[in-house]
């Protein structure tokens, strides 16, 4: 990203242009930063692919660290705003219960305005059928919406 595409950028280069004793605008023009990151996402459809792709990556990891953990409600709070109205977290919870998730590998984030498509690698156990150890290949679909990225569950 060049630095004219980023106001702030400009910004903190200035701030860290000036004499070592302004230390307290350099604080202030942190906290200012870490406040605009903290109120969500910031995410839209005209975001740089770059940007939207690492965002879907981190939350798609997130979200199945959590179903590892068989942290369900955790999980489902990933869930797109559409998905929640179309299935609940104990329908979901039913789904996915017998499935113990072992580990998860991000391999590809492809975005395209506010579509994203999320392909991993998913290592997890059967126990009803005493099978453990698969290895699958899996498709995700995310969405960029309010700012923010969300799973498309296909349930």
């Amino acid at each position: 990203m060049k630095e004219r595409d980023i106001p702030w950028q400009r910004v903190i280069a200035a701030v860290w242009r000036r004499p070592a004793g302004d230390v307290g605008i350099v604080a202030m023009v942190a906290m200012v930063v870490a406040g605009c990151a903290a109120m969500g996402g910031g995410l839209d459809k005209g975001s740089p692919a770059a940007v939207k792709e690492a965002a879907v990556a981190e939350r798609a990891k997130a979200r199945w660290q959590l179903l590892i953990k068989r942290d369900y409600e955790g999980a489902y709070a990933y869930f797109s705003p559409s998905s929640r109205e179309a299935t609940t977290l104990s329908k979901f919870e039913a789904s996915i219960r017998t499935i113990e998730y072992r580990a998860v590998t991000i391999d590809k984030v492809e975005c395209a305005a506010e579509a994203c498509k999320v392909t991993l690698k998913l290592t997890y156990d059967y126990p009803p059928a005493k099978v453990t150890g698969v290895v699958t290949l899996l498709d995700e679909n995310w969405i960029i919406d309010r700012g923010q990225a969300w799973f498309v569950f296909r349930g």
